[in-house]
């Protein structure tokens, strides 16, 4: 039972989903909770889908590190827009800021390289080969 709520990112690949899922387990060690194909699941989406869409993913979640982050393939309708948002990693050292910084650059673009911040020792911002911007950072203030 739920106590209290609880928010989640869920973002939509527009049929890249799968690309998406394998990516994040390399670059950041997201794990699969699940995966549904629209084929699997109980009910046909509302609505006309693309031809092919049945092997899509209609939904599946990721958990990196406590977070739960689910996605899908959404309406297999073209290119994905992920604006007004970004996902923020924290982890535990510099080294481990730099490892996950690099894996989910590749294919993307760097907007601010890692360097040292008022209140990050190691702090930079991407956006990844999926469009999806992401901060990464070791917490704490530096003095």
């Amino acid at each position: 039972m739920l106590n209290n709520p609880i928010a989640s990112p869920y973002l939509f690949f527009e049929g890249r989903c799968e690309e998406a899922v394998e990516f994040y387990k390399h670059a950041v060690g997201a794990e699969v909770g699940m995966i549904m194909r629209y084929k699997e699941a109980p009910e046909p989406p509302p609505g006309p889908m693309p031809a092919g869409y049945e092997n899509k993913i209609i939904h599946a979640q990721l958990k990196i590190g406590p977070t739960i982050v689910m996605m899908s393939d959404g309406r297999c309708g073209g290119k994905a827009s992920f604006q007004g948002f970004a996902l923020s990693l924290m982890v535990p050292t510099e080294a481990e800021a730099k490892k996950r910084f690099t894996a989910l650059s590749e294919g993307g673009q760097t907007q601010t390289p890692l360097t040292k911040t008022f209140f990050s020792p190691s702090f930079g911002m991407l956006t990844d080969r999926f469009g999806v911007m992401w901060m990464v950072l070791v917490p704490g203030q530096t003095v």
